[in-house]
C-alpha cells in the first residue's frame, strides 16, 4: 500500500537540509549539505532541486503530498518569495515556492524559521495540546512564532512576532538598531554583548572576574562561556543572568497580558539554561503580568532539541491538515 510522505525544506546561512517523513513525524531520509552562501543562491538552489529529487526517487512507490520550506525571513509566505535573508546575501525575491512547484507539482508552504518552529513544537513538541501558543527562539536573535485559536498567524505582511524589535529600556544592549531592545536582553548575541559592557566597567574599577584572564577572554565572550561560569557558582555570571531574566519577564508580561497565552515555549539558550533566567523572569511576571491571564499561562522549555529544523520544515509542508 502507498506511504503519503512531505518533504521538508530547512535553509540555512551555514547549513541547508531536504529530508522526507511521514505526518507521524518519522524521517524517512535525510540530505544535508553546506549552503556556502559566497557562492549565491543559484548553487544552494540547485541543490535542494537536486536532492529533493533524489529522496522523491527513493520513495517513488509512496505519494508526495506537499514541500515545506523553512528559511529566515525577511519573506512573502503569500507569494512564497524569499526576501533577502540578512544570512542569506544575494538571496533577493527569490520565488522559492515556484521552483518546486514547477518540478514536483505538489503544493508548496513558506514559513520563516521562528514560524516553522512554532508550528514543530505546537504539533510534536512541548506546545502539544495548546490552541494559544507563543515560540520563542531566543538563538542568535530574538523572534517569535504564534499560534492562535488553533493556526499559526503571520499578520498582514509576515511580520507578526518580531518581538525582539520591542523597546524594553531606554538604554541597554543594541539590536534592530535599537538600545535596550527585547532581543538585545535576551539573545545570545545580546546577552554576549552585554555581559562584555558589564565585565569592562568592573575591569575598570579593578575588580577581578574569574573567567576573564585576557583582552582576548573577554573580547571572544559567549553566552555558553557565561553559563559555564553560572554553573560554577560566578557572581559576575550569575547578575548577568539575572539581568537578562528579569527583562525576559518584562517581555513575557506583554506577551501574557496581549495574547493571553495557554504556553510559552522558550527555545535555544533558554532550553539549556532554564534555571538561570526562572527566578528573576517570575518575580517579574509575579509583578507585572495580569494575574488570571498569568495563572493560566505556563513557560516552558522547548522540547524537539536539535531536530527542531527537521521538524519545522515538515511541520510547514503539512500546514494544511
Amino acid at each position: 500500500m502507498k506511504k503519503e510522505y512531505y518533504l521538508g525544506i530547512d535553509i540555512g546561512g551555514t547549513k541547508s537540509a531536504v529530508l522526507a517523513g511521514t505526518a507521524k513525524m518519522e524521517i524517512l531520509d535525510r540530505i544535508q549539505f553546506a549552503t556556502e552562501t559566497d557562492r549565491g543562491p543559484d548553487f544552494a538552489i540547485k541543490h535542494l532541486l537536486e536532492f529533493s529529487g533524489k529522496l522523491t526517487e527513493k520513495l517513488a512507490d509512496d505519494t508526495l503530498e506537499a514541500i515545506g520550506i523553512s528559511c529566515g525571513g525577511p519573506l512573502d509566505s503569500k507569494k512564497g518569495i524569499i526576501q533577502s535573508p540578512p544570512n542569506l546575501p544575494g538571496w533577493d525575491n527569490i520565488p522559492i515556492t515556484r521552483l518546486f512547484k514547477d518540478k514536483f507539482n505538489v503544493p508548496v508552504f513558506l514559513q520563516n524559521d521562528a514560524n516553522a518552529c512554532a508550528l514543530a513544537e505546537w504539533r510534536f513538541g512541548a506546545g502539544k495540546g495548546t490552541d494559544n501558543m507563543i515560540f520563542l527562539t531566543f538563538g542568535t536573535g530574538l523572534g517569535a512564532g504564534l499560534i492562535l485559536d488553533g493556526r499559526l498567524y503571520t499578520g498582514t505582511n509576515d511580520l507578526a512576532g518580531e518581538i525582539g524589535h520591542i523597546r524594553l529600556a531606554e538604554d541597554g544592549p543594541e539590536a534592530y538598531g535599537k538600545k535596550g531592545s527585547f532581543e538585545g536582553f535576551c539573545s545570545g548575541s545580546g546577552i554576549a554583548r552585554m555581559a562584555r559592557g558589564i565585565i569592562s566597567q568592573k575591569l575598570k574599577l579593578g575588580e577581578k572576574v574569574s573567567f576573564i584572564k585576557t583582552t582576548s577572554d573577554l573580547e571572544n565572550l559567549t553566552t555558553k562561556d557565561l553559563a559555564e561560569a553560572a554553573a560554577k557558582g560566578d557572581t559576575t555570571a550569575l547578575e548577568i543572568f539575572e539581568i537578562s531574566g528579569t527583562y525576559l519577564g518584562i517581555g513575557l508580561s506583554i506577551l501574557i497580558d496581549v495574547i493571553n497565552p495557554q504556553r510559552i515555549v522558550i527555545g535555544s539558550v533558554y532550553t539549556r539554561n532554564p534555571h538561570l533566567f526562572n527566578a528573576a523572569c517570575q518575580k517579574v511576571i509575579e509583578k507585572e503580568a495580569l494575574r488570571p491571564a498569568a495563572e493560566v499561562c505556563e513557560i516552558v522549555p522547548a522540547a524537539l532539541g536539535d531536530q527542531v529544523g527537521d521538524y519545522a520544515s515538515l511541520s510547514v509542508a503539512m500546514m494544511d491538515i
